[in-house]
């Protein structure tokens, strides 16, 4: 946890190179210091398909899916702090934009919470 998922017009990697895309969202999700920096999950999904607004050829978005637990103006504060550092790389992009959504710790589940050794249900056990 988080998860950082770029969604992006293809021609977006004609200006950057995918690492330099997907660090710039690591690295500004770690200076935060809400995670720890071997939690951060970040990929790219580039796509040849889509429709847009009249006039405009591209875009970039990010869904970031992150534990609940960090009150509004963190989650704000994130969101704006990837719209920023993407904007300075990306400077002639038509639409970008950054939304931050929470995982409910009742519901979600992973390999080390179902693992039977995992006795105080731990998240990152054997991480």
């Amino acid at each position: 946890m988080p998860h950082f998922i770029i969604e992006c017009s293809d021609d977006i990697l004609q200006q950057k190179k995918p690492d330099e895309i997907m660090n710039a969202v690591y690295e500004t999700a770690d200076a935060t210091g809400l995670f720890a920096p071997n939690d951060i999950k970040v990929r790219l999904q580039p796509y040849q398909h889509y429709r847009l607004g009249t006039h405009k050829k591209n875009f970039l978005h990010v869904f970031g899916y992150i534990m609940e637990g960090r009150n509004t103006e963190q989650k704000a504060n994130l969101s704006r702090q990837i719209s920023i550092r993407l904007t300075e790389i990306l400077p002639e992009i038509d639409f970008l934009s950054v939304n931050i959504n929470e995982f409910e710790a009742a519901t979600y589940s992973n390999k080390a919470l179902i693992n039977p050794e995992n006795s105080t249900k731990d998240r990152h056990f054997g991480l």
